[in-house]
């Protein structure tokens, strides 16, 4: 299992608010999910979202903001952390970090999912490896996906807005016709205003064109964590 990945230095400094102490920041992931006490979560998000907002955390912000912390954290990490090795398992191009309560999935060139150039259909392997998703998904019926899509910065602002909302959106209409809940899944775009990498080389274009998946508890799973607890 690939340990937690911090991707912003805000984020490091939102969870050093509520895991500042050494035995909480070697605890594993379950460990984590419980310790970002109750509300802290929303409030980890509410501070990603309004500081880096426009940078490449929205993902992470939707992970930790849906946070319910606590000892039902916990239950809700330790499925997450099943969840993340069967997706590891599965699908080895992706890019999978734990993160809190939640599980972040990159998709791009090289990590499962592919389009061409200027196209946004889902087509050869790329259906392999969401078939792949699909699977895992109905496997835990209880998590939600937020689907998101990013382009490069080749080509005018507003083509790239919309080429990463066709893409975010094709994604989302396939996990549909696998069978996918259409409640479960959330859809958003950002064309080329996330990079996580240099759009002045072709690797780095290449690593910007991804659609990156927020996989989190629904309020069913939240629920049933709060009643094991209890229980």
């Amino acid at each position: 299992m690939k340990k937690l990945v911090i991707k912003s230095a805000y984020i490091i400094m939102a969870m050093t608010m509520v895991v500042g102490c050494k035995t909480i920041q070697n605890a594993n992931n379950k460990q984590k999910g419980a310790v970002i006490g109750a509300g802290s979560g929303a409030a980890i998000g509410g501070i990603i979202g309004n500081n880096v907002g426009d940078g490449n955390n929205t993902v992470l912000g939707a992970i930790l903001g849906a946070a319910i912390g606590g000892v039902a954290g916990g239950y809700i990490g330790d499925r997450m952390d099943r969840q993340a090795e069967r997706i590891e398992e599965e699908i080895p191009g992706a890019e999978v970090s734990r993160v809190g309560e939640g599980i972040n999935v990159t998709f791009n060139e090289d990590a499962g999912v592919y389009f061409e150039t200027n196209k946004s259909a889902v087509q050869g392997t790329s259906r392999t490896t969401l078939n792949s998703m699909a699977k895992i998904l109905k496997e835990y019926p209880k998590s939600n996906v937020l689907i998101e899509g990013h382009t490069d910065s080749a080509g005018p602002e507003d083509y790239n807005m919309n080429l990463s909302k066709q893409r975010a959106t094709s994604v989302t209409n396939y996990l549909i016709s696998q069978g996918i809940d259409r409640s479960r899944l959330e859809t958003k775009w950002y064309g080329e205003t996330q990079p996580v990498a240099d759009n002045d080389t072709k690797e780095g274009k290449a690593k910007n064109r991804r659609v990156e998946l927020a996989i989190v508890a629904s309020e069913a799973l939240k629920q049933e964590a709060k009643q094991k607890v209890k229980g």
